[in-house]
C-alpha cells in the first residue's frame, strides 16, 4: 500500500505539463510515451492508471528535477555526450575556433563527470580530457595503431571519433554530434 491516488484526470495531466512548460511532445518524451497517447489522456474524461500517476506525484513534488534533465539548445559547432553505458553523464558543447566550452552534467557522480568537480573547464581542460580518452602519444608502435584505425596522425578529436573515446575494461564512452 502506498500513499498514493489510484488514478489522475485529464486535468491534472494538462495541469502538469503546463506548470512544467512543456509540449506535448516534449511531455510524451519526458514520461516515456507517445504525443498522441498525451493527446488521448488530456482530452478524454477519464481514469488514467498506471505509470503515470507516480510519475506525475513526482514530477510535481520536484518539478526542478526535470529542468535537470533537459539538454539545452546546441549553441556551438561540437556537441558530445559523455556517457556510462547507456546513461549520459555530461553533455560538452564547444567551439574550437573560439576555443570555448560549456557543460551540463547530469550525474551528482563526481567520478562519472567529465570534468570531475570542475564545472567551468576551460578550453585546456577540454584538450586534457580528450587526451585521456586516447592511447598515449608514447605508445609503441603508433603508427601502426593509427593505421588500422585509418588515422594519417595522431589527433584525439580524430581518435575518438573513430573509437568514441572507449577504453579497454571501461563502459565510459562518447558520442559526437556536429
Amino acid at each position: 500500500m502506498f500513499a498514493l491516488k489510484d488514478y489522475i484526470t485529464s486535468e491534472d495531466i494538462k495541469n502538469l505539463r503546463k506548470n512544467l512548460g512543456l509540449t506535448q511532445k516534449e511531455f510524451a518524451s519526458l514520461v516515456g510515451t507517445s504525443k498522441p497517447t498525451i493527446e488521448r489522456w488530456e482530452k478524454e474524461n477519464a481514469k488514467i492508471t498506471g505509470p503515470i500517476v507516480l510519475l506525475s506525484k513526482m514530477i510535481n513534488d520536484y518539478p526542478d528535477y526535470v529542468n535537470r534533465l533537459i539538454i539545452p539548445e546546441k549553441e556551438f559547432p561540437v556537441r558530445m555526450f559523455y556517457m556510462y553505458k547507456d546513461d549520459i553523464c555530461t553533455l560538452i558543447d564547444v567551439d574550437d575556433a573560439k576555443q570555448l566550452v560549456r557543460i551540463k552534467n547530469y550525474t551528482d557522480k563526481l567520478m562519472f563527470r567529465a570534468f570531475g568537480v570542475n564545472e567551468n573547464p576551460d578550453y585546456n581542460d577540454y584538450k586534457e580530457f580528450l587526451e585521456s580518452r586516447c592511447f598515449p602519444r608514447t605508445r609503441d608502435k603508433m603508427k601502426l595503431v593509427l593505421e588500422d584505425i585509418g588515422l594519417p596522425f595522431y589527433d584525439t578529436f580524430m581518435i575518438i571519433e573513430k573509437t568514441q573515446g572507449r577504453m579497454a575494461e571501461d563502459d565510459f564512452w562518447i558520442r559526437i554530434e556536429k
